[in-house]
This record gives structure tokens, C-alpha cells and sequence, in this order.
């Protein structure tokens, strides 16, 4: 087997910083951890809020820390370090090697799609934003590696696309027709979901949109690691 992960991000329209901040780290058993936050309101205070959260959880990550204990001290600390006062959502995706599975942490009002056995599954029970007090816990869903599983994560951005034009973004039915096309090509997915949100609000999106698409897949090719990243200056 192998792993494939894209990211895809667009910040809101006329706003000169985006609010949503993505981190990866190795994990010290073996693996990958990825971090996503949306921070509250949007540009550099936002930023600012969401640079804070992906930190900690990244630090906490590099040094160990179970993927939940790690949402939890995020939390804790954006509670303490912003009185409160701020909230930020918060996603932890981890291929974890140790445990040979893909383990979805969510602090995030926002469902994350699981795609396991060639169908469509919402994770979308109850989860609260981090940092408006100390305690709160994350929903944590884990599935063992097999080649076809998959799961797509994503900021209230995309969700949130088309709707002040009437036509809002429905992320299920447009997943289940690239599901129809084939397997999951993480880079292809990533790039076609953002082009369809942005398309909906017309080329100016109304808010930040980040999406992260992972796939575990058969092998191919040698032993060697990859990584790749585009970024407009």
C-alpha cells in the first residue's frame, strides 16, 4: 500500500491573509499527522488564531502525543492564551503506522467524508470548536489501512460556496460523481472540489477554503518519498 495526500487552498476573496492554517509532521512511531484549522472571523486575526492552534497539536504530534490528547491541549491552550474569547475548528488526520490505521480527529461543526468499500460515509456527529473553554474533546473516528480507503477533509469555506448566489455547494453529491469516474486521485480531487467552489461564488470566494484529500492506494514505483507545493506569491 501506499499513501497519497493533497491539499488544495484559496483564501477569501479581497482579504489579504487566510484565516485557514494546514501543518504536516512525521510521527515518531511511524506515519503522518496532518493539522487543519479555520480560525474565528478571517484574515491576519484569524490567521493569527489558527497559526496558534496547528502549533501546539504539530508540537505535541512531533513529540508523541496521542492525536486526541493533542486536540484536547490545543484546546486548553487557545482557551488560555485567548481568554476564552476565540474559537478556532480543528481536524487531525493521521496515517498512523504503528496502529495501521487512518485515524480522523474533528473539533469542527464540519462533517469529514470517509470513502471505505467504494461508498460515501458522512462523519458528521456532534463536534464543538476549540478554545472557548478548557475540557472540550474531540470526536475521533479510526479505520484500519486498506487499499480504497480514503476521506476528505475541508474548511466551512467549501461548504459555505454558492450559497449568497442561490446556489449552494453540495460536497456529497459532487464526491460520489468523481467516486463514479474512478478511484480516488487525491490531486485531482482537491483541485476539481476547489475550481467547483470558487466556480460557485462566481471566482470570489466568500470565505477561506482549504481541503486536504488523502487515499490509501496499491503501491506503485520505488521507496522513495515525495512532496510537492505550488504557492502564488
Amino acid at each position: 500500500m501506499e499513501a497519497r495526500v493533497a491539499v488544495a487552498k484559496v483564501g477569501k476573496y479581497a482579504t489579504s491573509e487566510s484565516g485557514d492554517s494546514f501543518e504536516m509532521v512525521e510521527r515518531p512511531s511511524g506515519g503522518l499527522s496532518f493539522v487543519l484549522a479555520d480560525g474565528q472571523t478571517s484574515g491576519k486575526p484569524a490567521k493569527a488564531v489558527s497559526i496558534a492552534v496547528t502549533r501546539k497539536a504539530i508540537s505535541l504530534l512531533a513529540d508523541g502525543v496521542r492525536d486526541g490528547p493533542a486536540a484536547r491541549a490545543a484546546s486548553d491552550y487557545l482557551c488560555t492564551y485567548r481568554s476564552g474569547k476565540v474559537l478556532s475548528t480543528l481536524n487531525i488526520l493521521s496515517i498512523d503506522l504503528q496502529s495501521q490505521t487512518l485515524v480522523i480527529t474533528r473539533n469542527n461543526p464540519v462533517p469529514v467524508i470517509l470513502i471505505h468499500d467504494g461508498s460515501l460515509r458522512m462523519l458528521s456527529d456532534a463536534s464543538e470548536p476549540v478554545g472557548t473553554r478548557r475540557g472540550i474533546r474531540p470526536s475521533i473516528t479510526e479505520v484500519p489501512l486498506a487499499p480504497g480507503l480514503a476521506a476528505v477533509l475541508f474548511t466551512d469555506g467549501l461548504t459555505h460556496a454558492g450559497e449568497r448566489l442561490g446556489t449552494p455547494m453540495d460536497t456529497s453529491s459532487f464526491l460520489q460523481a468523481l467516486l463514479a469516474e474512478g478511484p480516488v486521485d487525491p490531486d485531482d480531487w482537491a483541485d476539481r472540489l476547489l475550481a467547483h467552489a470558487v466556480a460557485l461564488d462566481q471566482g470570489r470566494p466568500a470565505d477561506d477554503i482549504s481541503i486536504l484529500v488523502t487515499a490509501i492506494l496499491q503501491r506503485e514505483g520505488d521507496d522513495s518519498r515525495r512532496l510537492s507545493v505550488r504557492m502564488p506569491l
